[in-house]
């Protein structure tokens, strides 16, 4: 199956000169290809990466700073740009600065690209008009196909993600059939589950979160386009770098644990996206609680609830779990013993205490998760077996039996009444 790795490069001056110039080539065409775009919409008209890439090939012959930098990464842009403004129309897809953006560029002809292991902590790949480079090799390429590899610079460094087909396909059945998880994502702890486990890392220590707060204010006294003000975004960026990969090593190796333990887990239909939007309004319609509002999208996003989704999904494509998603409505509010549907029974954040039922208090995520399960197991009783993620299940008749039953084995479940 495809998957991605991705690797710190160590580029020459040179090498590092030409990667810019590139970027700077792939951040022109993608502008003017978008500018063109909005053009002919004005009019009316269409225009599609067909004509842009004729159009490209001209320009080349007029340009020499266009024919300088390789062929393929520039139609790659184009191509990028009219799956943008296909998904998401060509007055919603934004530009790319100068200043905001970070030089991306890809090669496509993965099968003529070498790799040349060096030692054991560096090896090197040639790639078109940039030869040899080299990168940290955290791990082995040897046996996989390479289909593409992309460079894009990430605050001082630039870094290779590489494209390959690691020959590994989805196991039809789970090495530990018949076990299932609810997850729940809150904003006090980032994973629960309904075995009343608390997963959680904090992701920025106290001394960064000051920091931050003290580069916040110098950014703010600094004239625009000011040196000091690009160091103090520089700063600003390096500390938000390292959140952002531990976040992402904290989702992965918990979807990992997750999907190797169960083959189905089952988690909210949760719509970041919307969730996180701000609540400021307009002049004619201003919001209301904007402030309690931006620190619950600040805290959502900084869970990773939609980069947890990802990974659960991209783990499960090599041990065989069913990711199942189901909706969110009221499995905050609900009893999981009883199925009473109350607000007042969830007391604060951490605690849940039912007011139809004697059941002692309980931790809320954890209550919820129960509530996710049940609701997953509901959706898989009335289908086929569980199959692998990416493969379509049919709908069937539910069949009897209590939610403890469901949870075991096919070999162990008691017979229906």
């Amino acid at each position: 199956m495809l998957t991605g790795r991705r690797f710190r490069v160590e580029f020459t001056g040179e090498q590092a000169e030409y990667a810019e110039r590139i970027g700077a080539a792939c951040r022109a065409v993608w502008n003017t290809g978008l500018e063109q775009r909005r053009e002919y919409r004005r009019r009316g008209a269409w225009m599609n990466y067909q004509p842009q890439a004729r159009e490209l090939a001209e320009a080349k012959t007029e340009h020499a700073w266009l024919k300088d930098v390789p062929g393929h990464c520039l139609q790659q842009t184009l191509m990028d740009l009219d799956r943008a403004c296909r998904e998401h129309g060509t007055w919603r897809v934004r530009w790319r600065s100068g200043r905001r953006w970070s030089p991306s560029f890809r090669f496509p002809e993965g099968s003529k690209m070498v790799v040349d292991k060096l030692n054991g902590r560096h090896a090197r790949i040639k790639l078109p008009k940039l030869g040899w480079v080299k990168f940290r090799a955290s791990r082995d390429l040897a046996g996989e196909v390479i289909r593409s590899v992309t460079l894009t610079r990430d605050g001082r460094h630039w870094y290779l993600s590489v494209l390959v087909d690691d020959g590994r396909r989805t196991p039809e059945t789970h090495q530990v059939a018949g076990e299932a998880v609810g997850v729940d994502r809150g904003v006090a702890v980032a994973v629960a589950t309904s075995r009343g486990e608390l997963i959680d890392r904090p992701f920025s220590t106290e001394g960064e979160r000051r920091r931050v707060t003290v580069l916040q204010r110098r950014l703010s006294r600094c004239a625009q386009r000011s040196r000091n003000r690009d160091k103090a975004r520089a700063q600003l960026a390096a500390i938000g770098t390292r959140e952002r990969r531990r976040r992402a090593d904290f989702c992965a190796q918990t979807a990992h644990q997750l999907a190797t333990a169960n083959a189905v887990v089952v988690i909210e239909d949760l719509k970041t996206k919307h969730m996180t939007k701000s609540a400021k309004g307009t002049l004619e319609q201003p919001g209301r609680n904007v402030a309690a509002k931006s620190g619950l999208n600040r805290a959502i996003l900084g869970k990773g609830w939609h980069q947890f989704a990802l990974a659960l999904s991209s783990a499960a494509r090599y041990t065989g779990t069913v990711v199942v998603s189901v909706p969110a409505a009221y499995t905050s509010q609900r009893c999981s013993a009883c199925g009473h549907v109350d607000p007042k029974s969830r007391e604060s954040q951490a605690v849940f205490r039912c007011t139809a039922c004697p059941r002692p208090a309980e931790h809320a995520d954890v209550n919820a998760a129960k509530n996710i399960l049940a609701a997953g197991l509901a959706v898989i009783a009335c289908e086929d077996q569980p199959r692998p993620a990416g493969r379509t299940r049919s709908p069937k008749q539910e069949p009897a039996g209590t939610r403890e039953e469901l949870l075991l084995p096919p070999t162990t479940a008691a017979p229906a009444a």
